[in-house]
């Protein structure tokens, strides 16, 4: 018989309330793909039922954190109505993060790029290895990183944020830091000590003042994100349409240069 796959998402849980749940496709770097998106919403929708929750951990196996969507996946699909309801699958699964009632920790190593790095900058805090990268790298293939441009700007300064997307290039753990895309960088061995920290302070407060107080931080302060990931999704499921993009991407998965017209 037929090996079964592993499971998308492995899932701890300790009698502290810390879930942790970790990325377990390392093959293709934890690349969100369907199956990677279906698992993780089910993993969230059902951390929000979850009453003795205080803490997630959002982790990866393999050398790094998460390369952002599956390419190959989406080259497989050229249909604008795909990608219109990847982008929205997307979307409702980073807001969930955002929606949890319990302070969400990424734990980073290695790269987190495009769809990668708006998840950590979805997570409430961050905690990255010294050898962590992080880029909004799509407008290297022609399709501009538009649904991570939302978390992005609203983790780093604006010009910082431009920079970035208009680039493509990778900034480092510390770099990441002094944006305030994340909060503490440690040697890798460190991650789990330094996580260790932060949780320690905060299952000592009570759950509810901390869900309150999430849910009125994001609500003050991010007025207006649905309808920006709506504008953002749309922006990027055309851009995906575009022919550019799609041999950019091509060449991305066949590892060679793309094709580009004479301008």
């Amino acid at each position: 018989m037929p090996q079964s796959e592993p499971p998308y998402v492995l899932r701890e849980a300790n009698a502290r309330g810390v879930v942790t749940l970790t990325l377990n496709r390392p093959k293709t770097l934890n690349s969100l793909s369907d199956g990677m998106l279906d698992a993780l919403q089910r993993e969230l929708d059902a951390l929000m039922q979850d009453d003795q929750a205080r803490v997630l951990v959002l982790a990866a196996t393999g050398k790094g954190f998460c390369a952002g969507h599956y390419l190959v996946e989406m080259l497989a699909n050229p249909s604008q109505d795909y990608y219109e309801g990847l982008f929205a699958r997307c979307t409702r699964m980073m807001l969930s993060l955002q929606r949890l009632p319990i302070p969400v920790i990424a734990r980073v190593h290695g790269i987190a790029t495009a769809a990668g790095c708006q998840l950590v900058g979805m997570c409430d805090l961050a905690v990255a290895a010294t050898d962590a990268r992080f880029a909004v790298s799509g407008v290297n293939l022609g399709l501009f990183c538009s649904t991570p441009s939302v978390a992005l700007a609203r983790n780093v300064g604006r010009k910082q944020a431009m920079e970035m997307l208009l680039t493509g290039d990778f900034i480092s753990a510390d770099e990441a830091k002094g944006r305030g895309l994340v909060n503490s960088v440690v040697p890798v061995e460190r991650l789990d000590e330094e996580i260790g920290r932060l949780i320690d302070k905060i299952v000592t407060k009570p759950r509810v003042a901390i869900a309150m107080g999430k849910e009125q931080f994001y609500r003050q302060i991010e007025v207006g994100i649905e309808q920006a990931y709506s504008i953002a999704g749309h922006a990027m499921a055309c851009n995906m349409m575009d022919e550019a993009a799609l041999e950019g991407v091509q060449a991305f998965i066949d590892k060679r240069p793309p094709h580009r017209p004479k301008t």
